[in-house]
Protein backbone atom coordinates (compact mmCIF):
# COMPACT_ATOMS: atom_id res chain seq x y z
CA UNK A 1 0.00 0.00 0.00
CA UNK A 2 1.19 3.28 -0.82
CA UNK A 3 0.00 6.93 0.82
CA UNK A 4 -2.49 7.74 -2.01
CA UNK A 5 -4.10 4.19 -0.87
CA UNK A 6 -3.87 5.31 2.85
CA UNK A 7 -5.40 8.43 2.27
CA UNK A 8 -8.07 6.81 0.74
CA UNK A 9 -8.99 5.00 3.53
CA UNK A 10 -7.83 7.82 5.86
CA UNK A 11 -11.22 8.69 7.26
CA UNK A 12 -12.22 5.06 8.47
CA UNK A 13 -12.09 3.53 11.40
CA UNK A 14 -9.80 1.35 12.95
CA UNK A 15 -10.75 -1.50 11.02
CA UNK A 16 -10.01 0.04 8.09
CA UNK A 17 -6.47 1.09 8.69
CA UNK A 18 -4.83 -2.07 7.25
CA UNK A 19 -2.96 -2.15 10.44
CA UNK A 20 -0.91 -5.56 11.43
CA UNK A 21 -2.27 -8.57 12.66
CA UNK A 22 -2.85 -8.77 16.53
CA UNK A 23 -2.95 -5.03 16.37
CA UNK A 24 -4.99 -3.05 19.18
CA UNK A 25 -6.13 -0.07 20.79
CA UNK A 26 -4.32 1.39 23.48
CA UNK A 27 -4.45 4.76 25.78
CA UNK A 28 -2.03 7.70 24.36
CA UNK A 29 0.07 6.74 27.59
CA UNK A 30 0.32 3.12 27.03
CA UNK A 31 2.44 4.77 23.72
CA UNK A 32 5.75 5.57 26.07
CA UNK A 33 5.87 1.79 27.84
CA UNK A 34 8.82 -0.28 26.89
CA UNK A 35 9.58 -4.21 27.69
CA UNK A 36 11.92 -4.87 29.65
CA UNK A 37 15.38 -6.04 27.88
CA UNK A 38 15.57 -9.11 30.36
CA UNK A 39 12.46 -10.17 29.77
CA UNK A 40 13.15 -9.99 26.00
CA UNK A 41 16.32 -11.66 26.20
CA UNK A 42 15.05 -15.26 28.52
CA UNK A 43 12.08 -14.74 25.51
CA UNK A 44 15.07 -15.08 22.82
CA UNK A 45 16.87 -17.72 24.55
CA UNK A 46 14.04 -20.18 25.37
CA UNK A 47 13.65 -19.57 21.51
CA UNK A 48 17.17 -20.39 20.08
CA UNK A 49 17.15 -22.98 22.49
CA UNK A 50 13.96 -24.73 21.49
CA UNK A 51 14.97 -24.46 17.96
CA UNK A 52 18.26 -26.34 18.01
CA UNK A 53 17.46 -28.69 20.54
CA UNK A 54 14.76 -29.53 17.95
CA UNK A 55 17.53 -30.03 14.76
CA UNK A 56 17.52 -26.48 13.69
CA UNK A 57 20.93 -25.17 12.41
CA UNK A 58 19.72 -21.44 12.60
CA UNK A 59 17.33 -19.62 14.53
CA UNK A 60 16.67 -15.93 14.75
CA UNK A 61 13.97 -14.41 16.92
CA UNK A 62 12.58 -11.38 16.33
CA UNK A 63 10.71 -9.67 19.72
CA UNK A 64 8.35 -6.94 18.45
CA UNK A 65 6.62 -4.02 20.10
CA UNK A 66 5.31 -1.90 17.26
CA UNK A 67 3.27 1.68 18.79
CA UNK A 68 1.93 3.86 16.40
CA UNK A 69 -0.69 7.06 16.25
CA UNK A 70 -3.33 8.36 13.59
CA UNK A 71 -4.49 11.82 14.19
CA UNK A 72 -6.46 12.90 11.63
CA UNK A 73 -8.42 16.29 10.60
CA UNK A 74 -10.67 18.17 7.95
CA UNK A 75 -11.34 21.50 8.43
CA UNK A 76 -12.74 22.24 12.15
CA UNK A 77 -13.30 18.85 12.89
CA UNK A 78 -10.93 15.65 14.04
CA UNK A 79 -11.94 12.83 11.94
CA UNK A 80 -10.07 10.25 13.98
CA UNK A 81 -7.40 9.61 16.74
CA UNK A 82 -6.04 5.96 17.03
CA UNK A 83 -3.17 4.83 19.15
CA UNK A 84 -2.39 1.07 18.95
CA UNK A 85 0.22 -1.51 20.01
CA UNK A 86 1.02 -4.91 18.58
CA UNK A 87 3.53 -7.17 20.17
CA UNK A 88 5.19 -10.48 19.66
CA UNK A 89 7.56 -13.04 18.84
CA UNK A 90 8.65 -14.15 14.90
CA UNK A 91 10.84 -17.26 14.85
CA UNK A 92 12.53 -18.08 11.53
CA UNK A 93 14.88 -21.34 11.46
CA UNK A 94 16.74 -23.37 9.28
CA UNK A 95 16.59 -27.52 9.43
CA UNK A 96 17.52 -29.75 6.58
CA UNK A 97 18.92 -26.89 4.43
CA UNK A 98 15.00 -25.20 4.31
CA UNK A 99 13.44 -22.00 5.99
CA UNK A 100 10.65 -22.22 8.28
CA UNK A 101 8.67 -19.72 10.09
CA UNK A 102 6.28 -19.28 13.16
CA UNK A 103 5.07 -16.64 14.96
CA UNK A 104 3.02 -16.13 18.70
CA UNK A 105 1.98 -13.08 20.79
CA UNK A 106 1.80 -15.84 24.05
CA UNK A 107 5.38 -13.80 25.38
CA UNK A 108 5.66 -16.64 28.00
CA UNK A 109 8.63 -18.60 27.27
CA UNK A 110 6.76 -21.85 26.93
CA UNK A 111 4.89 -20.23 24.33
CA UNK A 112 8.22 -18.92 22.08
CA UNK A 113 9.29 -22.29 22.56
CA UNK A 114 6.07 -23.53 20.92
CA UNK A 115 6.45 -21.66 18.38
CA UNK A 116 10.79 -22.50 17.70
CA UNK A 117 9.21 -26.26 17.71
CA UNK A 118 6.55 -25.46 15.16
CA UNK A 119 9.11 -23.33 13.10
CA UNK A 120 11.46 -26.42 12.70
CA UNK A 121 8.34 -28.51 11.98
CA UNK A 122 7.53 -26.51 9.06
CA UNK A 123 11.34 -26.02 7.83
CA UNK A 124 11.19 -29.65 8.00
CA UNK A 125 8.32 -30.13 5.40
CA UNK A 126 9.81 -27.51 3.17
CA UNK A 127 12.65 -29.22 2.90
CA UNK A 128 10.48 -31.96 0.97
CA UNK A 129 9.92 -30.57 -1.96
CA UNK A 130 12.74 -27.85 -1.61
CA UNK A 131 15.31 -28.38 -4.44
CA UNK A 132 18.48 -26.79 -3.12
CA UNK A 133 19.22 -25.93 0.34
CA UNK A 134 19.29 -22.16 1.54
CA UNK A 135 22.93 -20.60 1.56
CA UNK A 136 23.45 -18.34 4.02
CA UNK A 137 26.14 -15.38 3.77
CA UNK A 138 28.06 -15.61 7.41
CA UNK A 139 27.59 -12.87 9.88
CA UNK A 140 29.45 -12.83 12.76
CA UNK A 141 27.38 -12.30 16.57
CA UNK A 142 27.66 -8.44 17.65
CA UNK A 143 27.04 -9.81 21.17
CA UNK A 144 24.51 -7.38 22.97
CA UNK A 145 23.88 -3.78 21.38
CA UNK A 146 21.49 -0.91 21.36
CA UNK A 147 20.29 1.57 18.89
CA UNK A 148 18.05 4.40 18.36
CA UNK A 149 16.84 7.08 16.05
CA UNK A 150 18.58 9.74 16.75
CA UNK A 151 15.21 11.72 18.34
CA UNK A 152 15.21 14.96 20.21
CA UNK A 153 11.80 14.62 21.16
CA UNK A 154 9.61 11.63 21.59
CA UNK A 155 6.64 12.32 19.15
CA UNK A 156 4.27 9.87 21.42
CA UNK A 157 5.04 12.46 24.21
CA UNK A 158 3.73 15.08 22.73
CA UNK A 159 -0.24 15.26 24.07
CA UNK A 160 -2.60 14.64 21.79
CA UNK A 161 -4.31 17.90 22.57
CA UNK A 162 -1.26 19.48 20.93
CA UNK A 163 -1.01 17.82 18.09
CA UNK A 164 -4.40 18.21 17.12
CA UNK A 165 -4.17 21.63 17.98
CA UNK A 166 -1.49 21.87 15.48
CA UNK A 167 -3.34 20.04 12.72
CA UNK A 168 -6.62 22.32 13.32
CA UNK A 169 -4.49 25.50 13.47
CA UNK A 170 -3.06 24.07 9.67
CA UNK A 171 -6.84 23.86 8.36
CA UNK A 172 -7.76 27.18 9.97
CA UNK A 173 -4.88 28.72 8.24
CA UNK A 174 -5.41 27.73 4.82
CA UNK A 175 -9.14 27.98 4.95
CA UNK A 176 -8.46 31.82 5.62
CA UNK A 177 -6.51 31.97 2.89
CA UNK A 178 -8.98 30.70 0.55
CA UNK A 179 -8.81 26.46 0.28
CA UNK A 180 -12.60 25.03 0.40
CA UNK A 181 -11.45 21.80 1.94
CA UNK A 182 -8.35 20.74 4.16
CA UNK A 183 -7.46 17.47 5.26
CA UNK A 184 -4.57 17.11 7.91
CA UNK A 185 -3.01 14.02 9.23
CA UNK A 186 -0.26 13.10 11.85
CA UNK A 187 1.25 9.43 11.12
CA UNK A 188 3.51 8.32 14.19
CA UNK A 189 5.39 4.97 14.63
CA UNK A 190 7.58 3.66 16.91
CA UNK A 191 9.20 0.05 16.33
CA UNK A 192 10.60 -1.55 19.76
CA UNK A 193 12.72 -4.69 18.25
CA UNK A 194 14.77 -7.11 19.89
CA UNK A 195 16.85 -9.64 17.45
CA UNK A 196 18.52 -12.15 18.61
CA UNK A 197 20.34 -15.37 16.89
CA UNK A 198 22.22 -18.59 16.94
CA UNK A 199 24.90 -16.43 15.01
CA UNK A 200 25.34 -14.78 19.12
CA UNK A 201 23.48 -11.55 18.43
CA UNK A 202 21.65 -9.82 21.14
CA UNK A 203 20.15 -6.38 19.13
CA UNK A 204 17.38 -4.06 20.79
CA UNK A 205 16.44 -1.24 18.64
CA UNK A 206 14.14 1.66 19.35
CA UNK A 207 13.07 3.26 15.74
CA UNK A 208 11.03 6.30 15.23
CA UNK A 209 9.31 7.79 11.72
CA UNK A 210 6.80 10.90 11.56
CA UNK A 211 5.01 12.00 8.54
CA UNK A 212 2.82 14.86 8.37
CA UNK A 213 0.87 14.53 5.58
CA UNK A 214 -2.15 17.16 4.49
CA UNK A 215 -4.43 18.22 1.09
CA UNK A 216 -5.89 21.75 0.69
CA UNK A 217 -8.74 21.81 -2.24
CA UNK A 218 -9.77 25.07 -4.04
CA UNK A 219 -12.88 25.22 -6.27
CA UNK A 220 -13.95 27.74 -8.41
CA UNK A 221 -17.58 27.78 -8.08
CA UNK A 222 -19.05 29.34 -10.61
CA UNK A 223 -17.46 26.63 -13.36
CA UNK A 224 -17.16 23.19 -10.24
CA UNK A 225 -13.76 23.05 -11.68
CA UNK A 226 -11.28 22.15 -8.59
CA UNK A 227 -7.73 21.56 -8.21
CA UNK A 228 -5.75 20.39 -5.01
CA UNK A 229 -1.83 20.52 -3.56
CA UNK A 230 -0.66 18.05 -1.14
CA UNK A 231 1.76 18.65 1.20
CA UNK A 232 5.03 19.14 0.45
CA UNK A 233 6.61 17.70 4.02
CA UNK A 234 8.41 14.33 3.45
CA UNK A 235 8.23 11.43 6.21
CA UNK A 236 11.21 11.39 7.95
CA UNK A 237 13.11 9.11 10.55
CA UNK A 238 12.55 11.78 13.19
CA UNK A 239 10.95 13.11 16.27
CA UNK A 240 8.44 15.71 17.09
CA UNK A 241 11.23 18.24 15.98
CA UNK A 242 10.74 17.74 12.60
CA UNK A 243 7.20 19.97 13.19
CA UNK A 244 9.27 23.01 14.75
CA UNK A 245 8.89 24.73 12.18
CA UNK A 246 12.53 25.74 12.58
CA UNK A 247 13.99 27.98 9.06
CA UNK A 248 16.89 25.96 8.40
CA UNK A 249 15.39 23.21 7.33
CA UNK A 250 13.83 25.11 4.21
CA UNK A 251 14.73 25.34 0.84
CA UNK A 252 13.28 27.87 -0.76
CA UNK A 253 12.74 27.68 -4.94
CA UNK A 254 13.57 30.25 -7.40
CA UNK A 255 9.79 30.81 -7.82
CA UNK A 256 9.35 31.25 -4.15
CA UNK A 257 8.24 27.42 -3.24
CA UNK A 258 9.04 26.30 0.06
CA UNK A 259 10.21 22.60 0.33
CA UNK A 260 11.26 21.26 3.68
CA UNK A 261 13.88 19.21 4.36
CA UNK A 262 14.92 18.79 8.11
CA UNK A 263 12.22 20.87 9.67
CA UNK A 264 8.44 21.23 8.45
CA UNK A 265 6.66 23.97 9.03
CA UNK A 266 3.19 22.81 8.45
CA UNK A 267 1.10 26.11 8.65
CA UNK A 268 3.37 27.85 6.55
CA UNK A 269 2.60 25.33 4.08
CA UNK A 270 -0.84 25.09 3.96
CA UNK A 271 -1.17 29.27 3.72
CA UNK A 272 0.91 28.49 0.36
CA UNK A 273 -0.88 25.42 -0.65
CA UNK A 274 -4.27 27.20 -0.36
CA UNK A 275 -2.80 30.20 -2.48
CA UNK A 276 -1.20 27.89 -4.93
CA UNK A 277 -4.37 26.05 -5.53
CA UNK A 278 -6.41 29.12 -6.82
CA UNK A 279 -3.30 29.94 -9.27
CA UNK A 280 -3.80 26.40 -10.81
CA UNK A 281 -7.44 27.09 -11.15
CA UNK A 282 -6.34 30.13 -14.13
CA UNK A 283 -3.40 28.19 -14.90
CA UNK A 284 -3.73 26.92 -18.78
CA UNK A 285 -2.85 23.50 -19.50
CA UNK A 286 0.63 22.21 -21.21
CA UNK A 287 1.08 21.78 -24.68
CA UNK A 288 2.49 18.60 -25.28
CA UNK A 289 5.89 17.97 -26.84
CA UNK A 290 9.46 17.12 -26.02
CA UNK A 291 10.57 19.56 -22.70
CA UNK A 292 13.91 20.06 -20.35
CA UNK A 293 12.52 18.87 -17.47
CA UNK A 294 13.72 20.22 -14.12
CA UNK A 295 12.69 18.06 -11.12
CA UNK A 296 12.83 19.25 -7.34
CA UNK A 297 13.49 16.66 -5.09
CA UNK A 298 10.25 16.50 -3.89
CA UNK A 299 9.30 14.69 -7.26
CA UNK A 300 12.44 13.12 -8.12
CA UNK A 301 11.86 10.35 -5.23
CA UNK A 302 9.15 8.89 -5.94
CA UNK A 303 10.99 9.08 -9.85
CA UNK A 304 13.75 7.33 -8.18
CA UNK A 305 11.72 4.81 -5.84
CA UNK A 306 9.25 3.42 -9.13
CA UNK A 307 12.26 3.02 -11.85
CA UNK A 308 15.41 2.63 -9.93
CA UNK A 309 14.82 1.29 -6.38
CA UNK A 310 11.97 -1.53 -7.01
CA UNK A 311 13.93 -2.99 -10.12
CA UNK A 312 16.85 -3.34 -8.51
CA UNK A 313 15.39 -5.58 -6.25
CA UNK A 314 17.53 -8.73 -6.51
CA UNK A 315 14.15 -10.94 -5.77
CA UNK A 316 12.04 -9.06 -8.87
CA UNK A 317 15.29 -9.28 -10.88
CA UNK A 318 15.19 -13.33 -10.42
CA UNK A 319 11.52 -12.95 -10.93
CA UNK A 320 10.78 -14.45 -7.07
CA UNK A 321 8.64 -11.51 -6.30
CA UNK A 322 6.15 -9.90 -8.95
CA UNK A 323 3.71 -8.05 -6.78
CA UNK A 324 3.24 -4.22 -6.68
CA UNK A 325 4.15 -3.86 -10.50
CA UNK A 326 5.68 -6.92 -11.14
CA UNK A 327 9.54 -8.01 -11.72
CA UNK A 328 12.25 -6.21 -13.34
CA UNK A 329 13.64 -5.62 -16.88
CA UNK A 330 17.25 -5.51 -14.97
CA UNK A 331 18.87 -8.97 -15.28
CA UNK A 332 22.08 -10.31 -13.63
CA UNK A 333 24.07 -9.96 -16.94
CA UNK A 334 23.52 -6.25 -17.00
CA UNK A 335 25.04 -5.89 -13.60
CA UNK A 336 27.91 -8.56 -14.55
CA UNK A 337 28.00 -5.84 -18.13
CA UNK A 338 27.81 -2.87 -16.32
CA UNK A 339 24.93 -1.86 -18.07
CA UNK A 340 24.69 2.07 -19.25
CA UNK A 341 21.35 2.43 -16.88
CA UNK A 342 21.95 6.64 -16.70
CA UNK A 343 24.23 9.08 -17.95
CA UNK A 344 27.31 10.13 -16.11
CA UNK A 345 26.12 12.44 -13.68
CA UNK A 346 23.94 9.65 -12.47
CA UNK A 347 25.21 7.69 -9.62
CA UNK A 348 22.59 5.96 -7.24
CA UNK A 349 23.47 4.94 -3.71
CA UNK A 350 21.68 2.40 -1.64
CA UNK A 351 22.38 3.46 1.86
CA UNK A 352 20.49 1.71 5.44
CA UNK A 353 22.34 4.61 7.66
CA UNK A 354 21.63 8.13 6.62
CA UNK A 355 20.33 10.45 9.92
CA UNK A 356 17.12 11.35 9.02
CA UNK A 357 15.93 8.60 6.69
CA UNK A 358 12.98 6.49 6.87
CA UNK A 359 15.15 3.56 6.48
CA UNK A 360 18.03 4.21 8.60
CA UNK A 361 18.42 1.70 11.90
CA UNK A 362 21.57 0.33 12.92
CA UNK A 363 21.15 -3.42 12.14
CA UNK A 364 18.52 -4.99 9.59
CA UNK A 365 15.75 -8.13 10.74
CA UNK A 366 18.40 -10.16 10.08
CA UNK A 367 21.31 -8.63 12.45
CA UNK A 368 23.18 -7.53 9.88
CA UNK A 369 24.82 -4.28 10.66
CA UNK A 370 23.76 -1.76 8.05
CA UNK A 371 25.83 -0.39 5.56
CA UNK A 372 26.02 2.05 2.02
CA UNK A 373 26.81 1.33 -1.50
CA UNK A 374 27.17 1.92 -4.72
CA UNK A 375 24.04 0.83 -7.43
CA UNK A 376 24.82 3.13 -9.95
CA UNK A 377 28.40 4.35 -10.33
CA UNK A 378 28.40 7.13 -13.25
CA UNK A 379 25.73 5.46 -14.91
CA UNK A 380 26.78 2.34 -15.22
CA UNK A 381 25.13 -0.95 -13.19
CA UNK A 382 27.36 -2.07 -10.77
CA UNK A 383 25.38 -3.87 -7.74
CA UNK A 384 21.57 -4.82 -6.74
CA UNK A 385 20.00 -5.29 -3.61
CA UNK A 386 20.96 -8.12 -1.69
CA UNK A 387 20.22 -10.15 1.83
CA UNK A 388 21.60 -12.98 3.57
CA UNK A 389 20.75 -16.35 1.44
CA UNK A 390 20.75 -14.18 -1.83
CA UNK A 391 24.40 -12.95 -1.31
CA UNK A 392 25.94 -15.51 -3.01
CA UNK A 393 24.05 -15.11 -6.59
CA UNK A 394 25.71 -11.82 -6.73
CA UNK A 395 29.62 -13.39 -5.62
CA UNK A 396 29.17 -11.83 -2.27
CA UNK A 397 30.57 -13.28 0.79
CA UNK A 398 27.89 -10.83 2.98
CA UNK A 399 24.30 -9.21 3.08
CA UNK A 400 24.05 -6.15 2.56
CA UNK A 401 21.41 -5.61 5.30
CA UNK A 402 18.53 -5.01 4.06
CA UNK A 403 15.70 -7.42 5.19
CA UNK A 404 13.03 -6.06 7.19
CA UNK A 405 9.59 -7.24 8.27
CA UNK A 406 6.67 -4.96 9.02
CA UNK A 407 5.67 -6.56 12.18
CA UNK A 408 6.56 -9.60 14.90
CA UNK A 409 4.12 -11.53 12.98
CA UNK A 410 5.65 -11.19 9.35
CA UNK A 411 8.58 -12.92 8.18
CA UNK A 412 11.24 -10.79 7.03
CA UNK A 413 12.72 -10.25 3.30
CA UNK A 414 14.36 -8.34 0.62
CA UNK A 415 13.33 -4.76 1.29
CA UNK A 416 14.41 -1.40 -0.69
CA UNK A 417 16.95 0.22 1.25
CA UNK A 418 17.51 4.13 0.93
CA UNK A 419 18.32 4.66 -2.45
CA UNK A 420 19.33 8.24 -3.80
CA UNK A 421 20.42 10.30 -6.35
CA UNK A 422 24.13 11.77 -5.27
CA UNK A 423 24.31 15.41 -5.70
CA UNK A 424 26.65 16.81 -8.09
CA UNK A 425 30.33 17.63 -7.55
CA UNK A 426 30.50 20.82 -9.17
CA UNK A 427 28.93 23.78 -8.12
CA UNK A 428 25.49 24.31 -9.38
CA UNK A 429 22.45 25.71 -7.96
CA UNK A 430 18.62 25.82 -9.03
CA UNK A 431 18.91 29.04 -10.42
CA UNK A 432 21.98 28.52 -12.16
CA UNK A 433 20.39 25.58 -13.37
CA UNK A 434 17.22 27.19 -15.34
CA UNK A 435 19.07 30.12 -16.48
CA UNK A 436 20.61 27.58 -19.23
CA UNK A 437 16.85 26.14 -20.25
CA UNK A 438 15.03 27.49 -23.15
CA UNK A 439 12.19 25.41 -23.32
CA UNK A 440 11.38 23.72 -20.07
CA UNK A 441 9.36 22.86 -17.38
CA UNK A 442 10.18 22.63 -13.45
CA UNK A 443 7.84 20.45 -11.52
CA UNK A 444 7.89 20.16 -7.48
CA UNK A 445 5.98 17.79 -5.59
CA UNK A 446 4.87 13.72 -6.36
CA UNK A 447 1.54 13.35 -8.26
CA UNK A 448 -0.38 10.46 -9.89
CA UNK A 449 1.96 7.69 -11.80
CA UNK A 450 1.88 4.66 -13.73
CA UNK A 451 4.42 2.03 -14.81
CA UNK A 452 4.64 -1.47 -16.63
CA UNK A 453 5.54 -4.90 -15.32
CA UNK A 454 8.96 -4.47 -15.44
CA UNK A 455 9.50 -1.11 -14.61
CA UNK A 456 10.64 -0.43 -18.00
CA UNK A 457 7.77 2.08 -19.29
CA UNK A 458 6.36 4.34 -17.35
CA UNK A 459 4.49 8.19 -16.48
CA UNK A 460 4.76 10.68 -13.77
CA UNK A 461 2.66 13.37 -12.56
CA UNK A 462 3.72 16.32 -9.79
CA UNK A 463 1.71 18.84 -8.08
CA UNK A 464 2.86 22.43 -9.43
CA UNK A 465 4.29 22.45 -13.23
CA UNK A 466 5.95 25.82 -13.85
CA UNK A 467 7.20 26.59 -17.59
CA UNK A 468 10.66 27.74 -18.42
CA UNK A 469 11.05 29.86 -21.15
CA UNK A 470 14.95 31.37 -22.33
CA UNK A 471 15.98 30.43 -18.89
CA UNK A 472 13.19 32.22 -17.07
CA UNK A 473 10.54 30.79 -14.94
CA UNK A 474 7.55 32.36 -16.63
CA UNK A 475 4.10 31.00 -15.18
CA UNK A 476 2.53 27.60 -13.77
CA UNK A 477 1.28 25.14 -15.86
CA UNK A 478 -1.15 22.26 -14.97
CA UNK A 479 -2.08 18.60 -16.18
CA UNK A 480 1.60 17.75 -17.13
CA UNK A 481 2.49 14.58 -17.11
CA UNK A 482 5.92 12.76 -18.44
CA UNK A 483 6.54 9.98 -20.21
CA UNK A 484 9.31 7.60 -19.76
CA UNK A 485 11.19 4.78 -20.70
CA UNK A 486 13.66 4.09 -17.44
CA UNK A 487 16.91 3.61 -19.58
CA UNK A 488 16.37 6.60 -22.08
CA UNK A 489 15.11 8.95 -19.03
CA UNK A 490 17.97 8.49 -16.84
CA UNK A 491 20.63 8.99 -19.80
CA UNK A 492 19.15 12.13 -20.66
CA UNK A 493 20.44 13.68 -17.49
CA UNK A 494 22.51 16.23 -18.24
CA UNK A 495 23.14 17.85 -14.56
CA UNK A 496 22.38 17.73 -11.23
CA UNK A 497 22.76 20.81 -8.19
CA UNK A 498 25.35 20.22 -5.70
CA UNK A 499 24.88 19.28 -2.07
CA UNK A 500 23.06 22.41 -0.95
CA UNK A 501 19.92 21.74 -2.65
CA UNK A 502 20.23 18.60 -1.39
CA UNK A 503 16.85 16.65 0.02
CA UNK A 504 15.21 13.76 0.93
CA UNK A 505 10.97 11.83 -0.07
CA UNK A 506 9.87 9.04 0.43
CA UNK A 507 7.27 6.32 0.90
CA UNK A 508 5.24 5.48 4.85
CA UNK A 509 3.46 2.89 2.88
CA UNK A 510 5.71 0.92 0.30
CA UNK A 511 3.99 -2.21 -0.43
CA UNK A 512 5.45 -5.24 -1.56
CA UNK A 513 4.98 -9.43 -1.06
CA UNK A 514 2.24 -11.49 -0.66
CA UNK A 515 0.87 -11.43 2.16
CA UNK A 516 1.56 -7.59 1.65
CA UNK A 517 4.06 -6.23 4.06
CA UNK A 518 4.65 -2.23 3.86
CA UNK A 519 7.46 -0.65 4.79
CA UNK A 520 9.06 2.71 4.72
CA UNK A 521 12.20 4.05 2.53
CA UNK A 522 13.61 7.14 1.98
CA UNK A 523 14.90 8.88 -1.69
CA UNK A 524 17.36 11.52 -1.58
CA UNK A 525 18.36 13.74 -4.67
CA UNK A 526 19.44 17.51 -5.19
CA UNK A 527 17.42 18.81 -8.24
CA UNK A 528 18.07 17.24 -11.62
CA UNK A 529 17.71 18.54 -15.36
CA UNK A 530 16.56 16.05 -17.89
CA UNK A 531 16.58 17.09 -21.42
CA UNK A 532 13.83 16.61 -24.41
CA UNK A 533 11.63 14.66 -22.35
CA UNK A 534 7.76 13.64 -23.88
CA UNK A 535 5.36 15.56 -22.17
CA UNK A 536 1.68 14.68 -22.65
CA UNK A 537 -1.68 16.56 -20.99
CA UNK A 538 -3.55 15.17 -18.49
CA UNK A 539 -6.58 17.37 -18.87
CA UNK A 540 -9.74 15.91 -17.54
CA UNK A 541 -13.20 16.46 -19.71
CA UNK A 542 -14.75 17.18 -16.07
CA UNK A 543 -13.30 19.10 -13.01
Amino acid sequence: MDRRDFLAISGVGLAGLALPFGTRAIAAEALLATMDVGLKKAMADAALQAATQAGASYCDARIGRYLRQFVITREDKVQNVVNTESSGVGIRVIANGAWGFAATNDMTTQGVANAARQAVAIARANAKTQTAPVQLAPTPGVGEVAWKTPIRKNAMAVPVKDKVDLLLGVNAAATNAGASFVNSMLFLVNEQKYFASTDGSYIDQDVHRIWAPMSVTGIDKASGKFRTREGLSAPMGMGYEYLDGDSSGKVVSPNGVVNYSTSYDMVEDAIAAAKQVQEKLKAPSVKPGKYDLVLDPSHTWLTIHESIGHPLELDRVLGYEANYAGTSFVTLDKVRDHFQYGSEHVSIIADKTQPGSLGAVGYDDEGVKTQQWDLIRDGKLVSLQAIRDQAHILGLDHSQGCCYADSWSSVQFQRMPNVSLEAGKAELSVADMIKDVENGIYIIGDGSFSIDQQRYNAQFGGQLFYEIKNGRITRMLEDVTYQMRTPEFWNSCVAVCDKRDYRMGGSFFDGKGQPSQVSTVSHGSSTARFNGVNVISSARSLG
